[in-house]
């Protein structure tokens, strides 16, 4: 796995001392929340509740999914000075984001979650790879590495994990306290290695939710995979972009509502 958590950094969580049922004393660790707040060039974009890590990937990413940037607009630069909790993407040319950061919208992410409205005109456009298939049998060894992983989840919970992968192989694993994030950090990434989509999965931990499958489709990616359910809408968006949608994902059980076209059905049933 290129990049996966780093559960022992001390910046992301800490230890909190508390009672339990029987009035005993007991410490855990719990995950960090920080405001970051995003420049692009000079204009404030969003001020965002993340744990910290990789700013710059997740800057950069949550920017193109906004659609804001595309993956091919020259990033000069990302400064991050985590002291003021600022990071600041600058360009080679000037943007259209002072007329586009008239037309937010609220979505169901939890944290903050805003998309612009100008994201469902350009989902209307983006074409899927068709070739691109999910053999079945990926899918448990897929899920075991991703939940065996070393992670904040296990060190503390209550944060979401997104994870790219290439069959039955994660690529690379992020996490955050907002579900979105953590995809904006798997599309900063993709960004800045020019990775190319055509043939991955994205799996998360988070709801199949409209967001997710909107931010899914602006990535370009052709599958989405999830151990927890649907929303009606983000059935309706996959199924109108012809996006795999897979949730429900547990051992070798599964639903599948959406581009079942791309499924190669070889696992055994009930193992």
């Amino acid at each position: 796995m290129r990049v996966k958590p780093d559960p022992h950094d001390p910046a992301l969580s800490r230890p909190v001392t508390g009672l339990n049922e029987a009035g005993e004393t007991v410490s855990l660790n719990v995950v960090t929340e920080r405001p970051m707040t995003l420049f692009l060039n000079s204009q404030e974009v969003v001020t965002m509740m993340t744990i910290g890590d990789h700013p710059d990937l997740l800057a950069r990413g949550y920017l193109i999914n906004q659609n804001i940037l595309t993956r091919d607009d020259a990033v000069e630069i990302v400064e991050v000075d985590d002291e003021l909790g600022v990071v600041v993407v600058r360009t080679k040319e000037p943007t259209t984001f002072e007329v586009k950061s008239k037309k937010k919208v609220r979505t169901s992410g939890c944290a903050q979650g805003t998309i612009f409205s100008d994201v469902l005109e350009a989902f209307e456009d983006v074409v899927l790879p068709a070739e691109a298939k999910l053999h079945t049998s990926w899918l448990v060894p897929l899920a075991k590495t991703i939940n065996t992983t070393s992670s904040l989840y296990l060190e503390a919970g209550a944060i979401h994990g997104c994870v790219l992968a290439k069959g039955a192989e994660p690529i690379v694993y992020f996490e955050d306290v907002g579900r979105h994030n953590a995809v904006d950090k798997v599309c900063g990434w993709m960004a800045a290695n020019d990775v190319d989509v055509a043939d991955k999965i994205f799996y998360t931990t988070g709801r199949l939710t409209s967001e997710m499958v909107l931010k899914t489709v602006m990535m370009g990616i052709p599958i989405l995979i999830s151990r927890s359910g649907f929303t009606a809408w983000g059935v309706d968006l996959a199924r109108k972009a012809g996006l795999t949608l897979i949730g429900r994902a547990k051992g070798s059980r599964f639903l599948v509502l959406s581009g079942h076209e791309r499924v190669v059905f070889d696992h055994e049933s009930g193992s």
